[in-house]
């Protein structure tokens, strides 16, 4: 199992909650497996999600998909994501 991460941070939360939520039919068409949302403790802007996936080639593929960045930028994401790979051990 392959898990992406991704940490941003978002102009507004319930706004950006849902262009995510509508995003949800393109995340399965593209390998997504599970995900969660995760909103930091003193900022719920401050954003870090996962995406569970079948191999470490689909997490590439998904993050390297213009339809992922146009919906971030549709959905308020402010600045560039931290983004990391990782495998279950």
């Amino acid at each position: 199992m392959t898990t992406l991460f991704v940490r941003h941070t978002v102009s507004d939360y319930k706004a950006w909650r849902k262009g995510y939520d509508a995003f949800a039919p393109t995340q399965k068409a593209k390998g997504v497996k599970a995900e969660s949302v995760y909103q930091a403790a003193d900022n719920p802007n401050d954003i870090t999600v996962t995406h569970d996936f079948a191999s470490v080639a689909d997490a590439q593929a998904f993050i390297k998909s213009p339809d992922l960045k146009k919906a971030m930028e549709g959905a308020g994401v402010v600045g560039a994501p931290t983004i990391w790979i990782t495998n279950k051990a």
